[in-house]
């Protein structure tokens, strides 16, 4: 009996150094994945957004491969792409006009308001740009540019400056390369959409026997749910910027099919929308200025569309659609 009770703390002890190896180890693994991760997130970044998008277009190339019998994979690849395309371009050119004409209304609202100021007297003398115009220039031809320049401090600003523009000059050179980046990602889709089919019957061959079943059946619920998810999101992104739309068009708001398409997109990230609200406070004030209307009645009016929209999301949108 000691024995028994011997060996069984034995293994005890073993377990436990087994199992504290086991977690370090664990440990280190992840720590490793994370350097990696951070090291190589310029390139991890753009391929994981390409795999998002594909996993978003293949159920359409599914469609159109098995459903309106394309059978050729590429094919119904290049047809996704196209329909996509074709519907932003669409939906762009369809909406040109109005925002250009809501545009070409806002530059006349703004030039209205300069002109109103410049025209403006105060106490019989010269208009408030023509007087600020006057007075710029005068400082400029009083200054002593040699004084200036050998001023301690401004040497000072200028040695900390200098050296940003090669700064600037990158970042110039990086939005060049993001449009690489861009094509990098279209070619990533279009290669994971081909081979979407094989990507999804492979993974598996990858995973332990023991924990096969097991992953599959979490995979499976987790692709039931995004799918759902993404659907649901897009739809309600889609009635709220019609809402918003709409409700700023009634309250003359410029630029209120834009702004409303704009918060439609942002409605995509949770409360993202909120990012709409400088713009449409600034709109808001733009069209006092035009209308004569007083600027809290406006600025009322753009939070009873806000209140109202939000509302119909959260108590109608949210759970008849993502309830599901």
């Amino acid at each position: 009996m000691p024995s028994t009770e011997n060996d069984n703390r034995f293994l005890g002890i073993v377990w436990t150094k087994r199992k504290v190896v086991h977690t370090l180890a664990t440990l280190v693994v992840v720590g490793v994945l994370y350097v990696l991760v951070q090291r190589l997130s310029a390139v991890l970044l753009p391929f994981l957004m390409s795999f998002v998008v594909a996993y978003i277009l293949a159920p359409i190339v599914d469609f159109f491969q098995w459903k309106c019998r394309l059978r050729n994979r590429v094919v119904s690849v290049v047809v996704t792409l196209l329909l996509v395309f074709g519907i932003l371009v669409g939906g762009i050119f369809a909406l040109a006009p109005a925002i250009r004409a809501q545009m070409s209304s806002l530059s006349v609202s703004v030039s209205e308001y300069v002109q109103n100021l410049e025209t403006r007297d105060v106490e019989g003398s010269e208009g408030i740009v023509d007087r600020a115009h006057w007075a710029i220039g005068d400082a400029i031809r009083d200054l002593d540019w040699n004084t200036i320049l050998s001023n301690e401090y401004v040497q000072k600003v200028a040695k900390h400056i200098l050296p940003k523009v090669g700064d600037w000059v990158s970042s110039g050179i990086s939005s060049l390369a993001g449009l690489a980046v861009v094509f990098v990602c279209i070619l990533y889709v279009i290669f994971l959409l081909i081979d979407f089919e094989r990507i999804r019957a492979g993974w598996t061959q990858y995973i332990p026997d023991r924990w096969r079943e097991g992953a599959i059946m979490l995979v499976d619920d987790i692709d039931l749910h995004m799918n759902g998810y993404f659907r649901g999101q897009s739809l309600i992104a889609f009635i709220v910027g019609i809402l918003f739309a709409i409700g700023f068009q009634l309250i003359s708001l410029p630029m209120g099919i834009a702004m409303g398409i704009i918060v439609g997109v942002l409605n995509l990230i949770p409360y993202m929308q909120v990012l709409a609200i400088p713009p449409c406070l600034i709109l808001g004030l733009i069209q006092s200025f035009e209308t004569g209307r007083p600027v809290w009645v406006v600025l009322l009016c753009i939070a009873a569309v806000f209140i109202v929209v939000q509302s119909i999301q959260d108590l109608v949108l949210v759970p008849k659609i993502m309830g599901n």
